[in-house]
């Protein structure tokens, strides 16, 4: 018997990140999907985004197409804590944020001070915390914080209750993350995970692995990511992001249900059986 109810799934805007917001929401719903991810701040400088922060009759309509289709926003993408981050400048993002009722944020660190990181880390967790917002702190092998120890130990260290460790698969794997780690990390800690897939071998230069992570994953089973000694240490009913940049995919939405169907498919062949 599938057991494939027990968690819900959200469309990561990465994988349809040419959409508007409220073209994603629609995607989402026709697909199958119950909630979606939004990138209210780009990734990198001039990188695509959703300006809903800005541009409040796209937020209102935005709110339109999820009361419309019942399709929630779960997480927000994306916060980079660098050198000169502030906490005290995210109002308008969080207040944005509540009005969508996201319940995660994504924070990646871009400070080589990791004492200096942990202190602004903590303090956005802390200004996070009276929207009921959880920050999850997102190690990638390209930034500061490159692998699931590193971000498990600071997260340990902030000592925030609302803070997480988000695993992305392709980051791990890239990362040569330990799958034994994965158990050490308390429960509480654990908001939601982000599924792909990708090629066994590993690229050889950073660029390469960035391209892959951002502009062409594979659909759960299609690579050779360990995924099976992931998701089988993670919470079953931890909310699952389908994550899967792939231009070979078709268009949007095409790409959105693909990507569901073979993750639901994995999970109920790797995971939910009995």
């Amino acid at each position: 018997m599938s057991n494939s109810n027990i968690r819900s799934y959200t469309l990561g805007p990465l994988t349809v990140l040419e959409l508007s917001a409220p073209e994603i929401i629609s995607v989402a719903a026709h697909a199958g999907y119950d909630a979606v991810g939004l990138r209210l701040l780009p990734s990198t400088p001039g990188g695509i985004y959703h300006p809903l922060i800005e541009d409040k009759q796209l937020l209102a309509r935005t709110l339109q197409c999820m009361s419309e289709t019942g399709v929630r926003v779960y997480d927000l993408e994306i916060v980079r804590i660098n050198e000169q981050f502030d906490a005290n400048g995210y109002k308008a993002f969080l207040d944005t944020g509540a009005e969508l009722g996201a319940q995660c944020v994504l924070v990646a660190g871009d400070d080589p001070d990791l004492s200096r990181f942990s202190d602004n880390f903590a303090a956005f967790c802390d200004a996070c915390q009276p929207y009921g917002m959880k920050p999850n702190l997102e190690f990638m092998p390209w930034t500061e914080v490159k692998d699931l120890r590193q971000a498990m130990n600071i997260v340990a260290s902030i000592n925030r209750p609302n803070a997480g460790v988000l695993i992305d698969a392709i980051h791990f794997d890239r990362s040569h993350s330990l799958v034994s780690d994965i158990q050490r990390i308390p429960v509480e800690q654990l908001h939601y995970a982000q599924i792909c897939d990708a090629p066994a071998e590993k690229p050889s230069s950073e660029a390469e692995v960035i391209r892959q992570a951002r502009e062409e994953r594979l659909l759960p089973g299609a690579g050779g990511i360990p995924l099976d000694a992931i998701f089988s240490r993670l919470p079953k009913e931890m909310p699952v992001c389908v994550e899967i940049p792939s231009p070979h995919l078709g268009d949007a939405g095409n790409r959105a249900r693909l990507a569901l169907e073979a993750t639901k498919s994995w999970f109920s062949r790797h995971i939910d059986r009995e």
